[in-house]
């Protein structure tokens, strides 16, 4: 068998063949656009048409290339793509997996699952051995929801801007109420805090009523890169071990490497009672995330294993993903890496602004390889992804935020892509302001 390394095991079919037949790409957007409408989506498809978006053909490290070839510099992607697109590693590791043996057939054990498992809690912050995989991130916060009312706590406490997934329990404990509304009634006994807050925390918990869960991020993404005050992660635990109340963190976005650190909780000196993950746990290659937890926390699955069951959750080729990706996380250092380029890019970003357009963005945040920048009303974050998708930068916008245009850079930047990704900044931030 032949193994997949860093170019393709073949040369890429043209994607006008392998998308909609033959035809020019014009011909291919066109067609691409209408099978939106008619079998996608109708709004993607406007939005589609309005902006521009290139067609997707491949990809590999800080790249993607749409149909014509053209080349993106890929600094979005939701967080996902810490390790850039198709690492060899991790694609050698689901490639293997995929001709062995790629789905189980459960009821029996799997030791793709188990190394995952072993290899996850060995990166944990403190005591959380046990460890479920699951399909995506919103999977991993319906399962921290469920372990909480396996212990009685009915009661939860999420912050005004979080996100933690749109399914129904995810969309819970998610602070819009945009998303939320059109859906509810949604899970009760669910209160919003101000992030950042530790004495609406207290307060909170405080309240009457059943035993409460505190579901928090260490820092909001997709509520637009806010950081909360230094020490608030840290009060918060604290408040809830007063309380006797559980904390979950979600670690989705912010995990495994994103904020310069393993863990966003582990910075602040904080172990959760339950962490969960996802995004970059894929590598870039397989949806994968998890739920990570102490003996105490867990025993309900222990004593009834069919209480949280999923067919796909927990696959071969997801486990095989997860695995790789923590390994080359260690391997290439890309933690460390994370937090050095991440520091320097949002000191030299936030000089471009401060340069080019002060009143359009009024301020840029981040840490790690999650950097905002903060624009003055949608409408020019709006301004803002356009003229970076015209100079072919691929960014981010913030589902809680419609202000905020998120950069979630791969750590696999040479010096030219960030050269190229600050000249690219620097002419669309270039006359940002005359547009007010």
């Amino acid at each position: 068998m032949t193994v997949v390394g860093a170019e393709p095991l073949w040369p890429p079919t043209p994607a006008r063949e392998v998308l909609a037949g033959p035809g020019s790409a014009p011909e291919l957007r066109r067609r691409t656009v209408q099978q939106y409408r008619d079998h996608v989506n109708r709004g993607l498809a406007t939005l589609a048409s309005l902006t521009g978006a290139p067609l997707e053909h491949r990809s590999a490290g800080p790249f993607v290339w749409d149909v014509d070839g053209t080349e993106y510099l890929d600094c979005g992607g939701y967080g996902v793509f810490l390790l850039g697109h198709r690492h060899p590693r991790v694609v050698n590791a689901v490639a293997e997996q995929l001709y062995r043996h790629p789905l189980s057939v459960r009821g029996v054990l799997d030791p793709v699952l188990a190394r995952a498992a072993a290899t996850l809690a060995a990166v944990a912050p403190g005591e959380l051995p046990f460890v479920t995989l699951t399909n995506s991130g919103a999977e991993a916060t319906e399962l921290g929801l469920k372990l909480a009312r396996l212990h009685g706590h009915r009661r939860i406490i999420a912050t005004i801007g979080g996100f933690h997934g749109k399914s129904l329990g995810a969309l819970s404990v998610t602070g819009r109420d945009r998303f939320r509304r059109p859906v509810e009634p949604l899970l009760p006994d669910v209160s919003f805090v101000p992030y950042g807050d530790v004495a609406a925390v207290t307060a909170a918990l405080a309240e009457p009523g059943p035993p409460a869960a505190v579901v928090v991020e260490p820092v909001q993404g997709e509520g637009g890169v806010v950081i909360p005050p230094p020490g608030w992660l840290a009060r918060v635990r604290s408040a809830c071990d007063e309380a006797g109340a559980l904390l979950i963190v979600d670690e989705v976005q912010t995990g495994l490497g994103r904020l310069g650190a393993w863990w966003g909780c582990a910075a602040a000196g904080v172990v959760p009672d339950v962490l969960l993950t996802g995004k970059v746990l894929s590598g870039g290659v397989v949806p994968v995330g998890a739920v990570l937890t102490g003996e105490r926390i867990f025993a309900p699955l222990h004593r009834d294993p069919l209480l949280h069951s999923s067919t796909y959750a927990g696959n071969p080729l997801a486990a095989a993903a997860a695995t790789a990706t923590v390994e080359v996380l260690h391997r290439d250092g890309l933690i460390d890496v994370a937090a050095d380029l991440g520091a320097r890019l949002l000191t030299r970003i936030s000089a471009l602004v401060a340069g080019r357009a002060p009143a359009a963005v009024p301020e840029v945040r981040g840490r790690g390889l999650l950097i905002g920048l903060v624009c003055r009303d949608p409408s020019v974050a709006a301004d803002l992804l356009r003229r970076l998708l015209s100079r072919q930068v691929l960014v981010s916008y913030s589902l809680n935020s419609g202000t905020v245009v998120r950069l979630t850079p791969p750590a696999v930047l040479e010096p030219e892509h960030v050269d190229r990704l600050l000249g690219a900044l620097a002419d669309a931030l270039t006359g940002l302001d005359d547009t007010l």
